[in-house]
């Protein structure tokens, strides 16, 4: 029996996985950004060299969490964990937005409440928490680099 329709191959690396991919860029990106973004905690540009690295990296890996979840939650309105290749608008718009709200309320809980980190006087504060401009525009450039740039990786469904 002969078929017309030739079917590609699954991709079967770990590249596939859109979870990775979105991982990789995320933790990748993110921790460009949060060393970029020292100046604006204080008390951050004068900590030593590696204690800052630590700094920087446990942030990272929170970022990578919040961009997971935000991953799951648009999959699971998706009903696709392959929306990346081909994201709509609002799954753009769902993945932003989730982000979004996690720094808004992480962000607020650690300079509010349990006073973990401070803002130094070089970060702009956005109403109505008094967010800090840096981490909301963090959480709309890199997750929009991260759709962009997986969305060129994971198989289309």
């Amino acid at each position: 029996m002969s078929s017309d329709v030739q079917t590609k191959p699954r991709d079967r690396s770990l590249w596939a996985v859109p979870e990775v991919t979105v991982a990789f860029l995320s933790f990748t990106l993110h921790y460009v950004w949060e060393f970029l973004q020292v100046p604006t905690y204080a008390g951050m540009a004068d900590m030593n060299h590696w204690d800052g690295i630590k700094v920087c990296t446990s942030a990272t890996v929170g970022d990578v969490g919040f961009a997971l979840t935000a991953f799951w939650i648009t999959a699971l309105i998706a009903r696709s964990r392959r929306w990346m290749a081909d994201p709509k608008l609002w799954q753009i718009g769902v993945f932003v937005a989730v982000g979004i709200a996690l720094t808004v309320g992480f962000e607020y809980y650690y300079t509010e409440v349990s006073l973990r980190w401070t803002y130094s006087d070089l970060m702009p504060r956005v109403p109505p928490f008094g967010t800090g401009l840096s981490p909301l525009i963090q959480w709309i450039v890199v997750p929009l680099l991260v759709v962009s740039l997986t969305r060129r990786i994971v198989d289309h469904p």
